[in-house]
Protein backbone atom coordinates (compact mmCIF):
# COMPACT_ATOMS: atom_id res chain seq x y z
CA UNK A 1 0.00 0.00 0.00
CA UNK A 2 1.24 3.21 -0.91
CA UNK A 3 2.27 5.68 1.76
CA UNK A 4 -0.28 8.37 1.16
CA UNK A 5 -2.82 5.31 1.09
CA UNK A 6 -1.72 4.65 4.60
CA UNK A 7 -2.34 8.38 5.59
CA UNK A 8 -5.77 8.64 4.14
CA UNK A 9 -6.83 5.58 5.58
CA UNK A 10 -5.80 6.67 9.10
CA UNK A 11 -8.76 10.05 8.43
CA UNK A 12 -11.21 7.54 10.16
CA UNK A 13 -11.03 9.16 13.29
CA UNK A 14 -12.36 12.40 11.93
CA UNK A 15 -15.88 10.53 11.49
CA UNK A 16 -15.57 8.34 15.07
CA UNK A 17 -16.72 8.06 18.43
CA UNK A 18 -14.23 6.74 20.82
CA UNK A 19 -14.90 4.94 24.39
CA UNK A 20 -12.06 5.37 27.17
CA UNK A 21 -12.04 2.59 29.25
CA UNK A 22 -9.86 2.28 32.34
CA UNK A 23 -10.21 -1.15 32.97
CA UNK A 24 -9.23 -1.52 36.67
CA UNK A 25 -12.98 -0.05 37.45
CA UNK A 26 -14.52 -1.22 34.64
CA UNK A 27 -15.36 -5.02 35.01
CA UNK A 28 -14.07 -8.12 36.89
CA UNK A 29 -14.75 -10.87 34.64
CA UNK A 30 -12.45 -13.25 36.89
CA UNK A 31 -13.65 -12.64 40.34
CA UNK A 32 -11.10 -10.82 42.38
CA UNK A 33 -12.08 -7.50 43.05
CA UNK A 34 -10.23 -6.04 39.99
CA UNK A 35 -11.36 -4.91 36.57
CA UNK A 36 -9.69 -7.12 34.20
CA UNK A 37 -9.91 -7.66 30.46
CA UNK A 38 -11.73 -10.99 30.77
CA UNK A 39 -14.27 -8.49 31.88
CA UNK A 40 -13.57 -6.24 29.19
CA UNK A 41 -14.30 -9.42 26.72
CA UNK A 42 -17.99 -9.69 27.73
CA UNK A 43 -18.63 -6.25 27.71
CA UNK A 44 -17.84 -5.25 24.34
CA UNK A 45 -21.70 -5.98 22.65
CA UNK A 46 -22.18 -3.40 25.21
CA UNK A 47 -19.56 -1.25 23.92
CA UNK A 48 -20.45 -1.42 20.37
CA UNK A 49 -24.27 -0.68 21.72
CA UNK A 50 -22.96 3.03 22.09
CA UNK A 51 -22.25 3.46 18.37
CA UNK A 52 -18.75 3.64 19.40
CA UNK A 53 -16.09 3.12 17.10
CA UNK A 54 -12.90 2.89 18.69
CA UNK A 55 -11.70 1.72 22.18
CA UNK A 56 -8.86 3.73 23.80
CA UNK A 57 -7.34 1.87 26.86
CA UNK A 58 -5.76 3.49 29.50
CA UNK A 59 -2.36 1.95 30.87
CA UNK A 60 -2.61 -2.27 30.55
CA UNK A 61 0.72 -2.29 31.29
CA UNK A 62 2.76 -4.02 34.22
CA UNK A 63 3.22 -1.61 37.27
CA UNK A 64 3.35 -1.00 40.93
CA UNK A 65 0.22 1.04 40.80
CA UNK A 66 1.75 4.30 42.18
CA UNK A 67 0.14 6.03 39.78
CA UNK A 68 -2.18 3.02 39.00
CA UNK A 69 -0.63 2.28 35.48
CA UNK A 70 1.07 5.54 34.65
CA UNK A 71 3.91 3.77 36.38
CA UNK A 72 4.97 0.96 33.68
CA UNK A 73 7.59 -1.48 34.85
CA UNK A 74 7.16 -3.25 31.49
CA UNK A 75 5.80 -1.54 28.49
CA UNK A 76 5.78 -5.07 26.32
CA UNK A 77 3.18 -7.17 28.51
CA UNK A 78 -0.08 -6.84 30.45
CA UNK A 79 -0.64 -6.56 34.10
CA UNK A 80 -1.14 -9.84 35.68
CA UNK A 81 -4.13 -8.22 37.50
CA UNK A 82 -5.87 -7.59 34.63
CA UNK A 83 -5.23 -10.92 32.43
CA UNK A 84 -2.38 -11.80 29.94
CA UNK A 85 -0.99 -10.97 26.43
CA UNK A 86 -3.10 -14.10 24.99
CA UNK A 87 -6.60 -12.19 26.64
CA UNK A 88 -5.39 -9.10 24.88
CA UNK A 89 -5.18 -10.60 21.98
CA UNK A 90 -8.67 -12.12 22.14
CA UNK A 91 -10.19 -8.76 23.13
CA UNK A 92 -8.21 -6.67 20.59
CA UNK A 93 -9.65 -9.08 18.16
CA UNK A 94 -12.85 -9.43 19.14
CA UNK A 95 -13.03 -5.26 19.23
CA UNK A 96 -12.11 -5.70 15.64
CA UNK A 97 -14.72 -8.25 14.76
CA UNK A 98 -17.16 -5.83 16.14
CA UNK A 99 -15.94 -2.96 13.73
CA UNK A 100 -14.21 -1.08 16.78
CA UNK A 101 -10.44 0.15 16.75
CA UNK A 102 -8.20 0.13 19.88
CA UNK A 103 -5.85 2.44 21.05
CA UNK A 104 -3.06 1.93 23.97
CA UNK A 105 -1.86 4.29 26.16
CA UNK A 106 1.74 5.24 25.07
CA UNK A 107 3.27 6.93 28.21
CA UNK A 108 6.63 7.90 27.78
CA UNK A 109 7.87 10.63 29.62
CA UNK A 110 8.54 8.20 32.60
CA UNK A 111 8.51 4.95 34.06
CA UNK A 112 8.38 2.74 36.90
CA UNK A 113 11.45 3.59 39.11
CA UNK A 114 10.77 -0.47 38.94
CA UNK A 115 11.79 -0.77 35.79
CA UNK A 116 14.43 -2.46 34.71
CA UNK A 117 15.51 0.88 32.75
CA UNK A 118 15.82 2.46 36.15
CA UNK A 119 17.22 -0.55 38.24
CA UNK A 120 19.88 -0.59 36.21
CA UNK A 121 20.62 3.18 35.88
CA UNK A 122 20.88 3.61 39.27
CA UNK A 123 24.11 1.53 39.42
CA UNK A 124 25.58 4.45 37.25
CA UNK A 125 29.29 3.36 35.64
CA UNK A 126 30.67 4.68 32.62
CA UNK A 127 30.18 1.34 30.59
CA UNK A 128 26.57 0.94 31.81
CA UNK A 129 24.64 1.24 28.88
CA UNK A 130 21.56 2.16 31.13
CA UNK A 131 23.86 5.18 32.70
CA UNK A 132 21.75 8.34 30.81
CA UNK A 133 18.20 6.73 30.45
CA UNK A 134 16.98 9.09 32.79
CA UNK A 135 17.87 12.10 33.90
CA UNK A 136 20.36 12.83 36.66
CA UNK A 137 21.85 15.58 39.06
CA UNK A 138 24.61 16.07 42.04
CA UNK A 139 22.59 18.82 42.89
CA UNK A 140 18.70 19.53 42.41
CA UNK A 141 16.99 23.00 40.83
CA UNK A 142 13.78 24.43 42.85
CA UNK A 143 11.15 22.50 40.85
CA UNK A 144 8.30 20.86 42.87
CA UNK A 145 6.47 17.98 40.96
CA UNK A 146 3.23 18.30 40.00
CA UNK A 147 2.13 14.81 42.44
CA UNK A 148 4.30 14.76 45.18
CA UNK A 149 6.60 16.96 46.88
CA UNK A 150 9.83 18.47 45.12
CA UNK A 151 10.68 16.74 41.52
CA UNK A 152 14.15 15.36 42.90
CA UNK A 153 14.80 12.52 45.06
CA UNK A 154 18.14 11.70 45.77
CA UNK A 155 18.83 8.10 45.32
CA UNK A 156 21.45 6.73 47.48
CA UNK A 157 22.89 3.93 45.51
CA UNK A 158 23.78 6.04 42.80
CA UNK A 159 24.66 8.94 44.82
CA UNK A 160 22.88 11.66 42.57
CA UNK A 161 19.29 13.20 42.47
CA UNK A 162 16.97 11.97 39.91
CA UNK A 163 13.72 14.12 38.30
CA UNK A 164 10.74 13.10 38.81
CA UNK A 165 7.65 15.44 37.10
CA UNK A 166 5.32 13.41 38.91
CA UNK A 167 5.51 10.79 41.24
CA UNK A 168 8.81 9.64 42.98
CA UNK A 169 8.01 6.62 41.90
CA UNK A 170 8.13 7.90 37.79
CA UNK A 171 11.71 8.87 37.16
CA UNK A 172 11.56 10.85 33.92
CA UNK A 173 13.17 9.45 30.51
CA UNK A 174 16.23 11.35 29.38
CA UNK A 175 14.89 11.11 25.76
CA UNK A 176 17.78 13.39 24.74
CA UNK A 177 19.36 9.69 24.54
CA UNK A 178 19.05 8.19 21.28
CA UNK A 179 18.85 4.67 23.02
CA UNK A 180 16.08 5.72 24.77
CA UNK A 181 14.16 6.78 21.70
CA UNK A 182 15.20 3.71 20.28
CA UNK A 183 13.42 1.94 23.03
CA UNK A 184 10.39 4.03 22.30
CA UNK A 185 10.28 2.73 18.29
CA UNK A 186 10.06 -0.70 19.86
CA UNK A 187 7.59 -0.42 22.24
CA UNK A 188 5.26 0.97 19.02
CA UNK A 189 6.40 -1.60 16.88
CA UNK A 190 5.69 -4.23 19.14
CA UNK A 191 2.01 -3.61 19.63
CA UNK A 192 1.64 -1.75 16.41
CA UNK A 193 2.83 -5.21 14.93
CA UNK A 194 0.09 -6.95 16.88
CA UNK A 195 -2.39 -5.40 15.26
CA UNK A 196 -3.43 -2.24 17.88
CA UNK A 197 -4.53 0.78 15.75
CA UNK A 198 -2.67 3.52 17.28
CA UNK A 199 -1.87 5.68 20.20
CA UNK A 200 -2.44 8.09 23.14
CA UNK A 201 0.44 9.36 23.99
CA UNK A 202 0.37 10.94 28.22
CA UNK A 203 2.20 14.46 28.74
CA UNK A 204 3.81 13.80 25.38
CA UNK A 205 4.80 17.68 25.21
CA UNK A 206 7.00 17.32 28.61
CA UNK A 207 9.58 14.36 27.28
CA UNK A 208 11.93 17.29 25.50
CA UNK A 209 13.58 19.53 28.62
CA UNK A 210 15.58 22.99 28.56
CA UNK A 211 18.96 22.16 28.13
CA UNK A 212 20.53 22.94 31.51
CA UNK A 213 17.23 22.73 33.42
CA UNK A 214 17.14 26.22 34.73
CA UNK A 215 15.52 27.10 38.33
CA UNK A 216 11.08 27.96 37.95
CA UNK A 217 10.24 31.15 39.32
CA UNK A 218 7.12 32.35 41.03
CA UNK A 219 5.17 30.72 44.01
CA UNK A 220 4.80 27.43 42.59
CA UNK A 221 7.92 26.36 41.24
CA UNK A 222 6.23 23.53 39.29
CA UNK A 223 4.00 25.85 37.21
CA UNK A 224 6.69 28.73 37.03
CA UNK A 225 9.20 26.21 35.40
CA UNK A 226 6.41 24.97 32.66
CA UNK A 227 8.16 26.74 29.75
CA UNK A 228 11.51 24.18 31.21
CA UNK A 229 10.30 21.30 30.12
CA UNK A 230 6.72 21.74 27.90
CA UNK A 231 7.64 22.11 24.04
CA UNK A 232 11.58 21.62 24.88
CA UNK A 233 14.02 22.18 21.79
CA UNK A 234 14.14 18.69 20.51
CA UNK A 235 9.88 18.16 20.82
CA UNK A 236 9.52 18.04 17.50
CA UNK A 237 12.69 16.35 16.17
CA UNK A 238 12.10 13.51 18.86
CA UNK A 239 7.93 13.11 17.93
CA UNK A 240 9.01 13.10 14.15
CA UNK A 241 11.16 9.76 14.59
CA UNK A 242 7.56 8.27 15.99
CA UNK A 243 5.82 9.33 13.55
CA UNK A 244 7.63 7.63 11.07
CA UNK A 245 7.20 4.44 12.77
CA UNK A 246 3.56 5.22 13.20
CA UNK A 247 3.58 5.71 9.40
CA UNK A 248 4.79 2.09 8.48
CA UNK A 249 1.31 1.22 9.91
CA UNK A 250 -1.07 4.13 9.63
CA UNK A 251 -1.55 4.51 12.94
CA UNK A 252 -3.45 7.31 15.01
CA UNK A 253 -1.42 9.21 17.11
CA UNK A 254 -3.62 11.57 19.88
CA UNK A 255 -1.19 13.55 22.53
CA UNK A 256 -2.42 14.88 25.59
CA UNK A 257 -0.80 18.73 26.18
CA UNK A 258 -1.02 19.62 29.53
CA UNK A 259 -0.99 23.77 29.60
CA UNK A 260 -0.86 23.81 25.72
CA UNK A 261 -2.51 26.90 23.96
CA UNK A 262 -4.47 26.58 20.73
CA UNK A 263 -1.30 28.30 18.74
CA UNK A 264 1.27 26.13 20.71
CA UNK A 265 -1.13 22.84 19.62
CA UNK A 266 -1.20 23.89 16.12
CA UNK A 267 2.61 22.79 15.68
CA UNK A 268 1.98 19.22 16.83
CA UNK A 269 -0.64 19.39 14.72
CA UNK A 270 -0.33 21.04 11.54
CA UNK A 271 2.19 21.73 9.02
CA UNK A 272 6.24 20.28 8.63
CA UNK A 273 6.20 20.10 12.29
CA UNK A 274 2.73 17.82 12.11
CA UNK A 275 3.45 14.65 15.12
CA UNK A 276 -0.53 14.07 16.01
CA UNK A 277 -3.73 13.89 14.52
CA UNK A 278 -5.26 15.11 17.79
CA UNK A 279 -4.27 16.65 21.13
CA UNK A 280 -6.00 16.26 24.36
CA UNK A 281 -6.04 20.01 26.04
CA UNK A 282 -7.41 21.47 29.42
CA UNK A 283 -8.40 24.59 28.36
CA UNK A 284 -12.01 23.66 28.65
CA UNK A 285 -11.56 21.79 32.00
CA UNK A 286 -11.05 25.25 34.05
CA UNK A 287 -14.33 26.33 33.77
CA UNK A 288 -14.53 25.60 37.70
CA UNK A 289 -10.52 25.48 38.11
CA UNK A 290 -8.14 22.82 36.98
CA UNK A 291 -6.35 22.89 40.19
CA UNK A 292 -9.37 23.06 42.38
CA UNK A 293 -6.78 21.95 45.16
CA UNK A 294 -5.50 25.28 44.94
CA UNK A 295 -8.15 27.68 44.14
CA UNK A 296 -11.54 26.72 44.14
CA UNK A 297 -13.54 28.64 42.30
CA UNK A 298 -17.25 28.13 40.47
CA UNK A 299 -18.24 26.72 37.26
CA UNK A 300 -19.41 29.47 34.88
CA UNK A 301 -20.35 28.60 31.44
CA UNK A 302 -18.75 31.80 29.59
CA UNK A 303 -15.44 30.18 30.37
CA UNK A 304 -16.08 27.34 28.64
CA UNK A 305 -17.61 28.83 26.26
CA UNK A 306 -14.56 30.62 25.84
CA UNK A 307 -12.20 27.62 25.55
CA UNK A 308 -14.85 25.71 22.88
CA UNK A 309 -14.74 28.29 20.86
CA UNK A 310 -11.11 29.39 20.70
CA UNK A 311 -9.88 25.84 19.81
CA UNK A 312 -12.80 25.30 17.38
CA UNK A 313 -12.24 29.01 15.80
CA UNK A 314 -8.46 28.26 15.42
CA UNK A 315 -8.30 24.88 14.90
CA UNK A 316 -10.67 25.08 11.27
CA UNK A 317 -9.31 24.12 8.11
CA UNK A 318 -6.04 23.45 9.49
CA UNK A 319 -6.13 21.04 12.16
CA UNK A 320 -8.63 18.41 14.04
CA UNK A 321 -10.10 18.50 17.42
CA UNK A 322 -10.59 16.21 20.32
CA UNK A 323 -13.69 16.70 22.12
CA UNK A 324 -14.09 15.37 25.93
CA UNK A 325 -15.49 16.33 28.85
CA UNK A 326 -14.12 13.44 30.73
CA UNK A 327 -11.25 11.12 31.90
CA UNK A 328 -9.57 9.37 34.35
CA UNK A 329 -7.70 12.38 35.11
CA UNK A 330 -10.91 14.87 36.23
CA UNK A 331 -14.11 14.37 38.36
CA UNK A 332 -17.55 13.54 36.98
CA UNK A 333 -18.63 16.39 34.70
CA UNK A 334 -22.42 16.53 36.16
CA UNK A 335 -20.69 17.58 39.51
CA UNK A 336 -18.73 19.71 38.03
CA UNK A 337 -20.75 21.75 35.41
CA UNK A 338 -23.91 20.18 35.57
CA UNK A 339 -26.35 19.46 38.47
CA UNK A 340 -27.01 16.40 40.75
CA UNK A 341 -30.42 17.75 41.23
CA UNK A 342 -30.98 17.95 37.66
CA UNK A 343 -29.36 14.53 36.68
CA UNK A 344 -30.65 13.59 33.37
CA UNK A 345 -31.70 17.31 32.60
CA UNK A 346 -27.33 18.72 33.16
CA UNK A 347 -26.40 15.30 32.09
CA UNK A 348 -27.89 15.47 28.47
CA UNK A 349 -27.36 18.95 27.95
CA UNK A 350 -23.59 18.42 28.49
CA UNK A 351 -23.60 15.63 25.74
CA UNK A 352 -25.47 17.90 23.81
CA UNK A 353 -23.25 20.84 23.91
CA UNK A 354 -19.91 18.62 22.93
CA UNK A 355 -21.32 15.93 20.73
CA UNK A 356 -22.06 18.55 17.95
CA UNK A 357 -18.49 20.20 17.71
CA UNK A 358 -16.61 19.48 15.32
CA UNK A 359 -14.33 17.00 16.04
CA UNK A 360 -13.87 13.50 17.38
CA UNK A 361 -15.87 12.95 20.78
CA UNK A 362 -14.44 10.72 23.49
CA UNK A 363 -16.81 9.28 26.19
CA UNK A 364 -15.78 7.60 29.33
CA UNK A 365 -16.93 4.83 30.88
CA UNK A 366 -20.01 5.84 32.79
CA UNK A 367 -20.22 9.26 31.62
CA UNK A 368 -22.67 7.79 29.14
CA UNK A 369 -24.96 6.90 32.16
CA UNK A 370 -23.91 9.93 34.46
CA UNK A 371 -22.37 8.71 37.23
CA UNK A 372 -21.04 11.43 39.69
CA UNK A 373 -18.34 12.36 42.10
CA UNK A 374 -18.12 10.36 45.37
CA UNK A 375 -17.56 11.66 48.61
CA UNK A 376 -15.24 10.05 51.28
CA UNK A 377 -15.39 11.03 55.01
CA UNK A 378 -11.79 10.49 55.36
CA UNK A 379 -8.52 11.37 53.20
CA UNK A 380 -7.32 7.93 53.96
CA UNK A 381 -10.04 6.75 51.96
CA UNK A 382 -8.77 8.08 49.20
CA UNK A 383 -5.68 5.85 47.12
CA UNK A 384 -4.97 9.11 43.79
CA UNK A 385 -1.27 9.67 45.00
CA UNK A 386 -2.23 13.01 43.46
CA UNK A 387 -5.21 14.01 46.14
CA UNK A 388 -3.41 12.43 48.73
CA UNK A 389 -0.42 15.05 48.57
CA UNK A 390 -2.80 17.81 47.50
CA UNK A 391 -4.63 17.50 50.86
CA UNK A 392 -1.35 17.58 52.96
CA UNK A 393 -0.06 20.19 51.18
CA UNK A 394 -2.45 23.23 50.11
CA UNK A 395 -4.87 24.97 52.23
CA UNK A 396 -3.86 23.82 55.74
CA UNK A 397 -4.80 26.33 57.83
CA UNK A 398 -8.26 25.18 56.84
CA UNK A 399 -10.62 22.46 58.05
CA UNK A 400 -10.53 19.20 57.72
CA UNK A 401 -14.34 19.34 56.46
CA UNK A 402 -12.84 22.40 53.81
CA UNK A 403 -9.86 20.80 53.08
CA UNK A 404 -11.97 17.55 52.46
CA UNK A 405 -14.70 18.88 50.62
CA UNK A 406 -11.83 20.67 47.79
CA UNK A 407 -10.92 16.76 47.38
CA UNK A 408 -14.95 15.44 47.18
CA UNK A 409 -14.82 18.19 44.08
CA UNK A 410 -11.47 17.56 42.74
CA UNK A 411 -9.77 13.79 43.14
CA UNK A 412 -9.28 12.11 40.52
CA UNK A 413 -10.57 9.24 42.46
CA UNK A 414 -14.25 10.02 41.67
CA UNK A 415 -13.66 8.97 38.05
CA UNK A 416 -12.59 5.83 39.43
CA UNK A 417 -14.69 4.24 40.81
CA UNK A 418 -15.87 0.97 39.77
CA UNK A 419 -18.60 1.46 37.13
CA UNK A 420 -22.29 1.02 38.03
CA UNK A 421 -23.89 -1.95 35.72
CA UNK A 422 -26.41 -2.72 37.74
CA UNK A 423 -28.47 -2.75 41.65
CA UNK A 424 -27.46 -5.77 42.42
CA UNK A 425 -24.45 -5.85 45.32
CA UNK A 426 -21.56 -4.32 44.26
CA UNK A 427 -23.13 -2.33 41.39
CA UNK A 428 -22.84 -5.41 39.80
CA UNK A 429 -19.15 -4.81 38.80
CA UNK A 430 -17.60 -7.92 40.78
CA UNK A 431 -19.13 -10.85 42.60
CA UNK A 432 -16.61 -9.70 45.67
CA UNK A 433 -15.96 -6.88 47.05
CA UNK A 434 -14.26 -4.35 44.66
CA UNK A 435 -10.77 -2.95 44.92
CA UNK A 436 -12.45 0.70 45.55
CA UNK A 437 -15.36 2.17 46.67
CA UNK A 438 -18.47 2.08 45.13
CA UNK A 439 -20.59 5.04 44.60
CA UNK A 440 -24.01 4.53 47.00
CA UNK A 441 -26.00 6.12 44.36
CA UNK A 442 -25.85 3.09 42.10
CA UNK A 443 -29.11 1.86 43.00
CA UNK A 444 -30.45 4.51 40.77
CA UNK A 445 -27.69 5.07 38.38
CA UNK A 446 -26.99 2.09 36.64
CA UNK A 447 -26.54 0.67 33.49
CA UNK A 448 -29.69 -1.92 33.53
CA UNK A 449 -31.87 1.11 34.52
CA UNK A 450 -31.39 3.17 32.13
CA UNK A 451 -31.25 0.60 29.50
CA UNK A 452 -35.25 0.14 29.62
CA UNK A 453 -35.51 3.89 29.75
CA UNK A 454 -36.41 5.56 26.30
CA UNK A 455 -35.30 8.73 28.00
CA UNK A 456 -32.08 8.41 30.39
CA UNK A 457 -28.64 9.67 29.52
CA UNK A 458 -27.32 6.58 28.29
CA UNK A 459 -30.24 6.17 25.28
CA UNK A 460 -30.09 10.23 24.84
CA UNK A 461 -25.92 9.11 24.38
CA UNK A 462 -26.74 6.66 21.61
CA UNK A 463 -28.96 9.16 19.73
CA UNK A 464 -26.78 11.83 19.77
CA UNK A 465 -24.12 9.16 18.32
CA UNK A 466 -27.10 7.98 15.74
CA UNK A 467 -27.67 11.71 14.70
CA UNK A 468 -23.49 12.53 14.18
CA UNK A 469 -23.23 9.44 12.40
CA UNK A 470 -22.80 9.79 8.36
CA UNK A 471 -23.70 13.71 8.57
CA UNK A 472 -21.55 15.65 6.39
CA UNK A 473 -22.96 18.93 8.32
CA UNK A 474 -22.08 17.80 11.83
CA UNK A 475 -18.82 15.97 10.88
CA UNK A 476 -17.65 18.68 8.56
CA UNK A 477 -19.18 21.80 8.78
CA UNK A 478 -18.20 25.11 9.90
CA UNK A 479 -19.10 26.12 13.49
CA UNK A 480 -20.32 29.47 14.43
CA UNK A 481 -21.04 30.74 18.04
CA UNK A 482 -23.95 33.18 18.71
CA UNK A 483 -25.37 34.97 21.84
CA UNK A 484 -21.79 34.68 23.11
CA UNK A 485 -22.49 36.66 26.67
CA UNK A 486 -25.79 35.31 27.56
CA UNK A 487 -23.87 33.40 30.88
CA UNK A 488 -27.06 30.73 30.84
CA UNK A 489 -27.21 29.72 27.32
CA UNK A 490 -24.49 27.91 24.63
CA UNK A 491 -25.86 28.00 21.67
CA UNK A 492 -23.93 27.27 18.25
CA UNK A 493 -24.12 26.62 14.29
CA UNK A 494 -22.41 24.06 12.56
CA UNK A 495 -23.13 24.80 8.76
CA UNK A 496 -22.45 22.92 5.50
CA UNK A 497 -24.16 24.57 2.45
CA UNK A 498 -27.31 25.89 2.50
CA UNK A 499 -28.10 23.16 5.64
CA UNK A 500 -27.26 23.78 9.36
CA UNK A 501 -27.71 22.82 12.55
CA UNK A 502 -28.28 24.91 15.98
CA UNK A 503 -27.28 23.68 19.06
CA UNK A 504 -28.62 25.31 22.33
CA UNK A 505 -28.02 24.25 25.22
CA UNK A 506 -29.52 26.06 28.80
CA UNK A 507 -26.92 26.03 31.64
CA UNK A 508 -29.76 26.89 34.31
CA UNK A 509 -30.90 25.42 37.03
CA UNK A 510 -34.59 27.19 36.56
CA UNK A 511 -36.70 27.53 33.48
CA UNK A 512 -35.77 30.83 31.19
CA UNK A 513 -36.59 32.65 28.21
CA UNK A 514 -34.35 32.51 24.88
CA UNK A 515 -34.33 35.07 22.49
CA UNK A 516 -33.53 33.84 19.06
CA UNK A 517 -30.93 35.82 17.70
CA UNK A 518 -32.26 38.22 14.75
CA UNK A 519 -32.11 36.58 10.98
CA UNK A 520 -33.78 33.42 11.96
CA UNK A 521 -36.97 34.58 11.18
CA UNK A 522 -39.45 33.41 8.50
CA UNK A 523 -37.14 30.18 8.57
CA UNK A 524 -38.51 26.50 8.58
CA UNK A 525 -37.14 24.58 11.63
CA UNK A 526 -37.45 21.15 12.50
CA UNK A 527 -36.60 19.94 16.08
CA UNK A 528 -34.26 16.87 15.44
CA UNK A 529 -33.37 16.07 18.99
CA UNK A 530 -34.43 17.07 22.21
CA UNK A 531 -33.77 16.05 25.96
CA UNK A 532 -37.42 17.30 26.96
CA UNK A 533 -38.84 14.96 24.48
CA UNK A 534 -42.22 14.96 26.08
CA UNK A 535 -42.61 18.85 25.71
CA UNK A 536 -40.86 19.07 22.51
CA UNK A 537 -41.82 16.97 19.60
CA UNK A 538 -39.77 16.37 16.87
CA UNK A 539 -41.08 18.11 13.72
CA UNK A 540 -41.21 20.90 11.83
CA UNK A 541 -41.56 24.57 13.21
CA UNK A 542 -41.93 27.92 11.89
CA UNK A 543 -39.61 30.60 13.14
CA UNK A 544 -41.18 34.28 13.90
CA UNK A 545 -39.76 37.12 14.37
CA UNK A 546 -38.93 38.31 17.89
CA UNK A 547 -39.19 34.68 18.80
CA UNK A 548 -38.44 33.74 21.94
CA UNK A 549 -37.93 29.67 23.51
CA UNK A 550 -39.13 29.23 27.26
CA UNK A 551 -36.23 26.66 28.29
CA UNK A 552 -36.62 24.68 30.92
CA UNK A 553 -33.55 23.52 33.52
CA UNK A 554 -30.60 21.99 31.47
CA UNK A 555 -32.79 22.11 28.64
CA UNK A 556 -31.01 21.00 25.34
CA UNK A 557 -32.40 21.18 21.64
CA UNK A 558 -30.89 20.10 17.90
CA UNK A 559 -32.65 22.18 15.43
CA UNK A 560 -32.32 21.50 11.44
CA UNK A 561 -32.76 24.63 9.33
CA UNK A 562 -32.34 25.25 5.50
CA UNK A 563 -30.57 28.64 5.40
CA UNK A 564 -31.60 31.19 2.42
CA UNK A 565 -29.00 33.41 2.49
Amino acid sequence: MAMSEKKESRDWYKEAVFYQIWVRSFCDGNGDGIGDLYGVYDKLEYVKSLGVDAIWFNPLYPSPNADYGYDISDYCDIHPDYGDLDQFKKVLNKAHELGMKVIMDLVINHTSDEHKWFKESRKGGDDNPYKDYYIWRDEPNNWDSFFEGKAWEFDSLRGQYYLHLFAKKQPDLNMDNPKVREEVKNILRFWLSMGVDGFREDVINFISKKEGLPNGIGFLPVIGSIHNFKDGPHIHEYLAEFRKVCDEYGAVQIGEGPMTTVNTALKYLSGDTKSMDMMFSFDHMTADCLFTEYLHRPFKLIRLKNALSKWQYKLAGKAWNSLYLENHDHPRIISRYGSEKYHRESGTALATAYMFLKGTPFIYQGQEIGMTNIKLSSIDQYVDVSSKNNYHKYHLKDSIEDRLHRIHVSSRDSARTPVQWDDSENAGFSRVKPWFFVNPNYKEINVKNQESDKESILNYYRECIRLRKNNPVLLYGKYKEYEHGNAFVYMYERRRGNISYFIICSFAPEKILFMLPKGFANHTAKIMLSNYPKKRVPGEIRILPEMGLKLSPYEALVIKMKRTK
